[in-house]
């Protein structure tokens, strides 16, 4: 009864969002207030309906329903409960519903703000909202199914959402169950904040559609979706940042990232969004650059879409990627279109996209946003090209060959660094005009304060020329920032006599996206600390130990004490933990336990490190095999990873930074009533 219904649900669901679009575009093209009204109130009506349809995909999950064929894929009677309502987004039919939810959501709220100022936009955002939700939720309804059942007909068990000729229902008494790589803690949070930048994304997208389509090619736009946009880019960035850490957890690979091509697929986005955010200050300053922040965002939904596509259409291979499936096509079609009309109503809008000023200065503040935006695409492109290169060498010799993280980070290693040193010196120039000489003026004291830092490090740490040109970087950009920190409250204080923090304070609560964006910039020089680190320093050893022997690397001493085996049928888990003792110069500091559970019902085994963290470094272990204790050894591999952490640290601060530039500021109403107040006061005492 709930797969009939939750799929009756979200067919109803499918027909009134295209009831949305066609009544918004009836609407807007024959001026009819009531048809847009009706679209409006279709879309807010989609919500609650994907929700109750949702809500009978959870419930099945839970209950071990396993006569319904995804249920049956993607949980298992070992499964915790709360990794059943994970499995919703674990699996291909299920992320499909779930992505509809999200948009559905972010539509819906879109609806309900006040569109007195800006009506001629409502009906354009209800169809492009429209048309992307009915496109996802076709895909659920005709192709990816969650609610499809097994049926026996004739002996062979067969899946089919309704009920074939002499068939009955076929329960299968276990499920198959999630891989075990997504049995963990990171599945509550790391694919849903993925899918919330994801779809987040389409409504700047649309609101850049409706200016588009109605002519209205000012920054009204852009203000609009301010908000959109950075919370946009927090749940993509908290989406990649977790992903991180639970590929570090999880997979043994002794890092955070692998130029894997589904994780490039959610980066490019994040890079058009990141310059997106970066070149709309422009537009709203300077009223230049209107014709690329439209190619921003237009790039951007693009890239959502196909990153979404590759993960579903199995051209790709990877730990990230759902199976081979039909709707790849489908998705390449979509982008293909939607990209299309995009670039077409650019092409028709461009005279009047025109700057309402020039850029006069190379040094300019402006000048140098736009160069950051170039550093952007030129990494896009890279990883663009090494994420289609096995399509088009397949498509031309017949092979599939791949690009490894080699070619990636020799490629994006220079245009990173150029990133860091911009970082530092774009917040020094000026809007409209700068000179050499006066940006020489604002830098040279955090240059040399660099330069003393980077001279310390090559004395007492490293003299690898590649990481004390890092380091100087890291360096300059902290040390700029915080200048600008203390210029700021300085000035403040100074001028309203307050206590210096108090003045810090106040001045980054009035400046929340200024002050966020500089507390951005401190993280991303701190997670590149981290990076750095891992990349030039980390050291690795492999050995098979017999109890009491020992490995050492940088310094540490490893010694394998003993191993134990355990099974939990509750689970259908099998552990294999060893026990090591971690010895530095000689000094105990404890035991770490590396251990391998394999999942008997996916006969699939998961890697789990012993790790020792602190701020120098991270002790990585990996038990990669065992013999019996009375006829062998176990073989350990191991990393140290300096710096690693300092990579998360950042991480956090990169979140916090990106919060308070996005948190909506008070409502200055009582400041209103109080100018008004002064107003008439003067304005009374001038009379009399």
């Amino acid at each position: 009864m709930f797969a009939e219904f939750g799929y009756g649900v979200l067919l109803v669901t499918f027909l009134v969002a295209l009831y949305s679009v066609i009544a918004a575009a009836y609407g807007a093209v024959k001026k009819s207030a009531s048809m847009v009204e009706s679209a409006r109130r279709a879309m807010f009506l989609t919500f609650p309906l994907i929700s109750i349809g949702a809500a009978s995909l959870i419930y099945l999950l839970v209950n071990n329903h396993f006569e319904v064929s995804f249920v049956y894929e993607v949980t298992s009677l070992s499964m915790p409960t709360y990794l059943k309502v994970t499995a919703w987004w674990g699996g291909q039919a299920g992320s499909l519903v779930f992505w509809s939810f999200l948009l559905s959501g972010f539509a819906s709220a879109v609806t309900l703000r006040k569109w007195d100022r800006d009506i001629e936009f409502l009906p354009w955002v209800v169809v492009v909202c429209g048309i992307t939700l009915a496109f996802f939720l076709g895909l659920v309804v005709f192709f990816e199914n969650p609610f499809t059942r097994f049926w026996l007909v004739g002996g062979n068990v067969e899946s089919h959402m309704f009920a074939p000729l002499n068939a009955t229902i076929f329960t299968p008494e276990d499920g198959q169950g999630l891989n075990p790589l997504l049995r963990h803690p990171g599945m509550i949070i790391h694919p849903p904040m993925l899918y919330l930048g994801f779809v987040s994304f389409v409504i700047p997208y649309a609101f850049a559609i409706a200016a588009l389509v109605t002519g209205r090619t000012d920054d009204r736009w852009i203000r609009l979706t301010r908000r959109w946009s950075l919370w946009a880019w927090l749940f993509l960035s908290f989406g990649l940042v977790l992903g991180g850490r639970w590929a570090y957890d999880v997979l043994g690979w002794g890092g955070y990232w692998g130029w894997d091509p589904v994780e490039i697929a959610a980066f490019m986005p994040w890079l058009t969004g990141t310059a997106f955010l970066h070149s709309v200050m422009i537009q709203e300053k300077r009223g230049l650059l209107k014709h690329w922040n439209m190619i921003l965002v237009i790039l951007t939904y693009s890239l959502v879409i196909f990153g979404t596509f590759l993960t579903r259409s199995g051209v790709l291979s990877s730990v990230h990627a759902f199976a081979e499936s039909a709707i790849g096509p489908l998705f390449f079609v979509f982008i293909g279109v939607t990209f299309a009309t995009s670039i077409a109503l650019i092409i028709w809008r461009w005279p009047q996209l025109s700057g309402e000023t020039e850029m006069k200065s190379m040094l300019s503040r402006e000048a140098l946003f736009l160069l950051n935006n170039l550093l952007f695409m030129s990494i896009l492109v890279v990883c663009f090209w090494g994420v289609i290169f096995p399509l088009v060498s397949e498509l031309f010799t017949g092979q599939k060959v791949t690009v490894g993280p080699a070619f990636y980070e020799s490629a994006t290693g220079p245009l990173f660094a150029a990133l860091l040193f911009l970082m530092g010196v774009a917040p020094l120039s000026a809007w409209g005009h700068s000179t050499i000489q006066t940006l020489g003026r604002s830098i040279w004291k955090s240059s040399l304060a660099a330069l003393i830092v980077t001279l310390i490090l090559l004395a007492v740490y490293t003299n690898n020329i590649y990481a004390l040109l890092g380091f100087f970087l890291v360096s300059f950009v902290l040390f700029v920032t915080f200048q600008e920190f203390w210029r700021g409250a300085r000035a403040r204080q100074k001028t309203q006599d307050e206590g210096f923090f108090t003045a810090l304070a106040r001045l980054m609560g009035r400046n929340r996206r200024r002050y966020g964006g500089y507390i951005i910039h401190i993280s991303i020089a701190v997670m590149a600390i981290g990076i750095l680190g891992i990349e030039l320093f980390q050291t690795e050893t492999q050995g098979t130990l017999a109890q009491g022997e020992e490995l050492n690397i940088s310094g540490y001493t490893v010694q394998y004490r003993e191993l134990a085996s355990w099974g939990d049928q509750g689970k259908g888990v099998n552990y294999t933990r060893a026990v090591v003792d971690i010895f530095k110069n000689g000094i105990y500091l404890g035991e770490l336990n590396p251990r391998i559970d394999y999942y008997a019902e996916a006969e699939q085994n998961m890697t789990i490190p012993g790790n020792r963290s602190t701020l120098r470094d991270d002790l990585y272990i990996l038990l990669v095999d065992w013999q019996p204790v009375s006829s062998g050894g176990a073989t350990f591999k191991i990393y140290v990873n300096p710096l690693v952490n300092w990579m998360w640290i950042g991480s956090l601060l990169f979140i916090a930074g990106i919060i308070f530039a996005a948190w909506p500021d008070r409502e200055p109403v009582e400041e209103s009533l109080q100018k008004k107040v002064t107003q008439r006061t003067s304005q009374t005492s001038a009379a009399d």
